[in-house]
């Protein structure tokens, strides 16, 4: 552990912004600090945080699965990162796509610079999983969009492109390439079983805030209020559209401890990686929205973004990424650091729920100077 990140943890802890954090900084492929606080699970039942604790990962499955996959399946030629969308779905083919959607590239998919919206409920507009890429063709896109809009439209365009290519869902395809290989045994998806449960921590209890967001945007139907899960959720995924694909995505629904996230983070350092070529590394630093509102490389933000969660310290080309659970993950590539903060902020915790961006900066800086 050390001292003064636990200490600055506990704080935000007792300030009520989450109730459990676990930490891990580590420089050069080894473990510099690493410490478990606060309850994990709070209601039903008190359960302590520990270093193996599994948390709901959210977003840190776009770089961690989907960016992972991607990378490796541009090394096989399977994947060009100029290639567009039409050329590998016919559906983008047929006259009711949008026409803007025509000529989306794969690199622009992975770096957030298309025109696709945000966030869809697809939930409520599909039967299935299988409707769910009609329903984005379909979808009306962002017209004179001048900036990076962040979109799980995106990794669910390239989630579906994956398991065509592969014949597999992404979580089959994720257990051959990255987790049997690097020998993780706690990252996973669908995580709810009796041997792990008591190691999960809980997340929000129904999805309230999707609730909010799909009234506020006119989605809401009364006779579909299951789908907003009136329970506690805890062991299954939080993210809607990732629990109606039967919580396996690209977008959302890996669980794992900080340990092991770690473990898949060295992936993007060529010095480290045992999956990737060194010079595939290069796609995760390098800017691929330039000019535009953020400086996204290859499914990561780069600390080069005004106001990214980075904070004040790692070098410009340092790559990251944040989960709406309260998770984050930040590689600087130039020192070889890793940062992982894993957190719950949605439990116990009536919306709106803390922006906890201001901690991990200050997480990060502190870590920095701890190191230094």
């Amino acid at each position: 552990m050390n001292e003064r990140l636990s200490e600055f943890l506990q704080e935000r802890i007792d300030a009520g912004d989450f109730p459990s954090a676990v930490y891990l900084v580590a420089e050069k492929g080894e473990i510099i600090f690493q410490d478990a606080l606060g309850y994990a699970v709070v209601e039903p039942e008190r359960i302590s945080a520990r270093l193996d604790t599994v948390y709901d990962l959210a977003s840190l499955t776009k770089p961690l699965v989907t960016g992972v996959l991607a990378a490796r399946m541009t090394e096989s030629c399977e994947i060009e990162l100029g290639q567009t969308v039409e050329n590998y779905f016919e559906e983008f083919r047929v006259p009711a796509a949008c026409e803007g959607a025509r000529g989306t590239s794969v690199v622009e998919l992975a770096a957030h610079g298309t025109l696709f919206q945000a966030w869809r409920p697809f939930y409520l507009l599909v039967e299935d999983r299988d409707a769910i890429l009609a329903e984005i063709v379909r979808t009306p896109i962002l017209l004179n969009k001048p900036s990076v809009v962040y979109s799980d439209l995106n990794f669910l365009i390239l989630t579906f492109l994956i398991e065509r290519l592969r014949g597999q869902l992404i979580d089959r395809i994720a257990d051959e390439e990255v987790i049997r290989p690097l020998g993780l045994s706690d990252t996973l998806f669908n995580p709810l079983s009796e041997v792990l449960f008591t190691r999960i921590a809980a997340s929000e209890f129904g999805n309230s805030y999707e609730k909010q967001t799909c009234i506020d945007q006119g989605h809401l139907r009364l006779d579909l209020e299951s789908y907003f899960r009136p329970w506690q959720i805890w062991g299954e995924v939080h993210d809607g559209n990732a629990y109606f694909m039967g919580g396996v995505a690209g977008h959302a629904g890996l669980f794992s401890t900080a340990e092991e996230v770690f473990k898949i983070a060295l992936q993007f350092l060529p010095d480290h990686t045992k999956l990737l070529k060194p010079e595939t590394c290069g796609l995760f630093r390098t800017n691929f929205t330039k000019g535009m509102n953020e400086d996204r490389s290859f499914a990561f933000q780069l600390a080069s973004t005004k106001d990214s969660t980075a904070g004040t310290k790692m070098p410009p080309e340092s790559f990251g990424h944040n989960g709406f659970t309260g998770t984050s993950l930040w590689i600087d590539p130039v020192n070889e650091r890793i940062f992982v903060l894993l957190t719950n902020r949605t439990h116990v915790h009536p919306l709106p729920f803390v922006n906890i961006n201001s901690v991990r900066r200050r997480f990060h800086d502190i870590a920095i100077e701890e190191l230094e």
